[in-house]
């Protein structure tokens, strides 16, 4: 019969294994506030310390803080099993969150903790496990306590996280380099926090008081992925799946047309979520954002969905179903998710692309006469200038036979050399840069006599029609009130 050996893990080698399971600084921190939220924390405050002779990160929260024994507890690796069925309100699952998150920035993890006003702490220092190869924390006095930086942010009650020696957060740079590198990862933290958290900075988590976080005493305030304040946005119906007896519900949105956003909306939006990578499923477990941008390979990215949404929630009680992985940064939709989501994205797809070139087919229907001229028959869909529009038959007029083939030809090679592909490069990624229509009040001014000349030559013309020209060649779209103040004048 076998014979059993005990073979526990080398500390050493285990927690250099753990600090590089791909943790980014924003993911750390982020796994640090779950830890807050499930104490019912209400305020955090990270401090980022960089003038201390030792530089210091601090996460601080007023939650319902740890006894000694819970502190020591929350210290140990795999400190709860997943397996475990958990609160409703709990953000943890595998008990590794605190330690693998902290570690994969610094090599001194300290944890001062109050309940009932009685204060403890705790701590883990990398240099000292990898010189026993053995699993001993520290478990602080009473004096060493109150040398801790920061400590008297823990009042009554709440939890001060302390990481010190932090190798992965400098990049090995020192002086100004160092400060601009931190300040940088501090500001990607703050877009991240705001993003994962905005259900619970927004107050909207049933069952939560509106929850505040700030770093370095900048409060950071909610960004919603689905721009619902916004009235052009379409709510799609809810819809329900259910896995054994436990509800997933799926809410689509489709985001409105970057025109039908104001400037500072648009900046905003642009700024922190680029449309066509962003597009996709948001995945929400207890109301806390676990993954996004991603439509699981049930379709691509591209134009025909890049204003599509889904918001899909779900509880702790999936995790396993989700198969949910320790940074809690990837999530995977069980099969009765995917195959209704396969359905909503095909709904969803044709309600995006409506919107995406509603604006354009509004362009080319604004106008009676429109320069440019959509075909959609058994050849594909092409382009080609209007041969009808009025500047160009009153020019045509006025030339030779010859002459007008030479125009023809000229504006068959313009249409078929239309750089489509460079125009959907720039346009799906920066409409707002793209502008055709640039000018000083010189210019435009000159373009108006030229056009003016070009239509009636000599002639009084006609103020009405020559303001649908002016319309629909686009070259005036921001000088309506020139165009306007020209007809008044040279139009008796």
């Amino acid at each position: 019969m076998a014979t059993l050996h005990h073979l526990p893990p080398s500390a050493a080698s285990l927690t250099a294994s753990l600090r590089d399971l791909g943790y980014s600084l924003e993911t750390a921190i982020a796994d640090l506030i779950d830890n807050s939220i499930s104490a019912d924390a209400t305020e955090i405050q990270i401090f980022c310390d960089m003038t201390r002779s030792s530089p210091v990160l601090v996460v601080a929260d007023n939650g319902c803080g740890m006894t000694e024994a819970e502190a020591i507890a929350a210290m140990r690796h795999g400190a709860t099993d997943p397996r475990q069925k958990r609160g409703p309100k709990d953000l943890g699952r595998f008990g590794l969150g605190l330690k693998t998150a902290s570690f994969s920035q610094c090599r001194r993890l300290t944890m001062l903790s109050a309940k009932a006003g009685v204060r403890v702490g705790v701590e883990w220092n990398l240099t000292q496990v990898e010189d026993d190869d053995d699993w001993f924390i520290s478990v602080l006095e009473t004096d060493e306590i109150g040398e801790q930086p920061l400590v008297e942010l823990v009042g009554v009650h709440g939890t001060l996280i302390i990481w010190r020696d932090l190798d992965r957060l400098f990049e090995d740079e020192a002086g100004s380099k160092r400060d601009e590198i931190v300040n940088d990862k501090l500001a990607v933290v703050e877009r991240h926090l705001s993003l994962v958290f905005h259900r619970f900075l927004a107050g909207e988590v049933k069952g939560r008081k509106k929850l505040a976080i700030k770093i370095n005493g900048h409060a950071i305030t909610p960004f919603d992925p689905f721009c619902r304040k916004n009235p052009a946005t379409q709510i799609l119906p809810e819809e329900t799946v259910w896995i054994g007896d436990v509800a997933v519900s799926m809410q689509p949105y489709i985001l409105p047309h970057h025109s039908r956003l104001s400037a500072s909306e648009y900046d905003y939006y642009q700024d922190r979520s680029d449309f066509i990578s962003n597009q996709g499923v948001y995945v929400y477990r207890n109301g806390r954002l676990m993954a996004w941008g991603d439509w699981f390979r049930l379709v691509p990215k591209g134009e025909a969905t890049k204003l599509a949404r889904v918001q899909i929630d779900f509880t702790n009680d999936l995790d396993e179903a989700w198969t949910i992985d320790i940074k809690k940064s990837r999530a995977r939709p069980p099969h009765a998710v995917r195959e209704r989501l396969r359905q909503i994205i095909s709904k969803i797809t044709a309600r995006s692309v409506i919107v995406h070139r509603g604006r354009g087919q509004k362009l080319f229907q604004e106008s009676e006469a429109p320069f440019w001229e959509r075909y959609a028959d058994h050849s594909g869909i092409r382009f080609e200038i209007n041969a009808q529009h009025p500047l160009i038959t009153a020019l045509v007029a006025k030339l030779l036979p010859d002459d007008e083939k030479s125009v023809r030809t000229l504006l068959d090679s313009i249409a078929a050399s239309l750089p489509v592909e460079m125009i959907y490069s720039d346009y799906s990624t920066q409409p707002r840069q793209v502008d055709q229509t640039s000018s000083d009040g010189a210019q435009t001014l000159e373009r108006l006599k030229s056009l003016k000349h070009a239509l009636y030559g000599e002639e009084p013309g006609d103020p009405k029609s020559f303001f649908q020209v002016a319309r629909s060649t686009h070259l005036f779209d921001k000088e309506f009130e020139t165009v306007e103040d020209f007809i008044k004048r040279e139009f008796p």
